[in-house]
């Protein structure tokens, strides 16, 4: 199965959960496990934007950072920007915040609710260098919008 059918399989089962859910933090828990157990992340989950920081949401992989600082690190820059980021070597960006030493590479996917307000950032590490591609900013992206409906719950 290619990385693209991967991502069609994980939509189509996220969309089904999601019809089913209701409660945000299930939910987001039920995103990161299905994404975790169809493309074998490393580390999958989300950080939510309060105030001027960052606090870990459900997430699926090793202990992660309870906190982050919103003007630091991958997860800052995402937010900053308002934009997806693709880091192939976590430990060429400036500011890099390594809750794990593990992580080489790293995708965060800015989550914005219906209002187009940013919600959460949808964080992905690789233990591989150079691990994220188009085809994954793609397919995160579409869950990113798959989500947007759950800020209202």
């Amino acid at each position: 199965m290619t990385k693209k059918d991967c991502y069609i399989a994980s939509i189509r089962e996220i969309e089904i959960r999601l019809g089913k859910g209701g409660n945000l933090i299930a939910d987001l828990g039920n995103v990161a496990a299905v994404l975790n157990k169809r493309l074998d992340y490393y580390w999958v989950g989300f950080y939510f934007l309060q105030n001027d920081r960052l606090v870990l949401g459900p997430f699926q992989g090793t202990p992660a950072c309870v906190y982050l600082d919103c003007r630091k690190g991958v997860c800052g820059a995402s937010a900053d920007s308002k934009e997806t980021l693709i880091v192939e070597d976590v430990n060429t960006f400036e500011g890099h915040v390594a809750c794990d030493p593990r992580s080489k590479s790293e995708i965060v996917v800015p989550c914005f609710d219906s209002n187009g307000k940013l919600r959460a950032l949808l964080d992905v590490d690789s233990d591989q260098h150079n691990h994220f591609d188009d085809i994954d900013r793609q397919g995160l992206e579409k869950i990113s919008e798959l989500i947007k409906g759950l800020w209202l719950l």
